[in-house]
This record gives C-alpha cells, structure tokens and sequence, in this order.
C-alpha cells in the first residue's frame, strides 16, 4: 500500500470439503439417478453399480454401460468391495461400453453433470447433505419433465470424427 493509491485486498479460495456424484443416466426414457459419495473410489462405483442393478434394475437381464475410463469403473472394482460370489454377479449383470479416451462429450451422463452443475449447483454447497439434496431435487424435477438428451451425433459424423479409433485395411 501507498499513499494515493486503493487499498487491494488479496481472496484465496479456501475448500471446507468435497464431495463426489455419481450420475446414472437412462437417456431413451429420460431417467435419471444420482448418488452423492464423499469420495470417487472403486468401492464407491461397485456400490452404485449394486444400487443400479438391484434397486433401479432388478428385473433387467442385462444392463448395457456406457461409461467414461476412469480407473474406477472397471468388473474388478466388483471384487474389491463383495465377496467373490457377489461380485461375479454384478459382473454378469453389465455389459460395459467404454467412451474413447479423450471422449467424455460422447457419454450422456457427463451431459446431465454439466446440466446439473448449471442449473442446480452455482455457489457454495455448505456440505454432503445439502449437495446431495440438491442433486437429487434436482433429478427428481428432470425426471418429471422427462428431460432427454438432444442428441445429434450421427453414425457419420463418428466415422469422420473418430477416424482415427478405426482399424487401417491394408490392400
């Protein structure tokens, strides 16, 4: 400071906590399911995963995944949080479909993240009970609404934007 000049005052952001959702996403009816952890772990997806197929799902043969990469979200998670009986069970119950690293904008659910992250959670989330509140608030109203994904991403514009995920023929 000097004499003549405004006063500055310097902010630092101070994190009082974080939380994680997850997001299942049924984009053909417009459902969708969150779940709000304190943490991102393999044993936090196989939970969700179980919630999925026994709560959500329990009279589905088989639930088709598609899902981002993440270390996390692999049948092997299963295992480390079930017994080995249980964990195969899942496993059977998913047939899993990867995005393209890189490719999140591909995966639904991370649509409905940046839609909820908009629309439902500017500003500070005090903590976990009041985040998951709003989280859930607002899915239950996206779910009333049956709000779908637009989605305009053609087979042929997959072929020309992931050209290079293709297998090369040579003749």
């Amino acid at each position: 400071m000097q004499p003549g000049q405004v006063q500055k005052q310097d902010y630092e952001y101070e994190r009082h906590g974080i939380g994680n959702v997850f997001m299942l996403f049924e984009s053909l009816a417009g459902k969708r399911h969150v779940q709000v952890t304190s943490r991102r772990t393999a044993v936090d997806w196989a939970q969700v995963m179980k919630a999925l197929s026994d709560e959500y799902y329990p009279e589905a043969e088989m639930i088709v995944l598609v899902m981002d990469n993440l270390n996390t979200h692999k049948p092997a998670s299963f295992y480390e949080a079930f017994a080995p009986e249980e964990a195969h069970r899942l496993s059977q119950r998913f047939e899993i479909h990867y995005t393209p690293k890189h490719g999140s904008w591909l995966n639904m659910a991370e649509i409905e993240l940046s839609a909820l992250v908009r629309q439902s959670l500017g500003g500070r989330i005090p903590d976990q009970d009041a985040l998951a509140m709003k989280a859930q608030a607002w899915a239950n109203d996206r779910n009333d609404e049956i709000v779908k994904v637009d989605w305009r991403f053609s087979t042929a514009d997959a072929r020309i934007k992931l050209k290079h995920l293709y297998p090369k023929i040579q003749v």
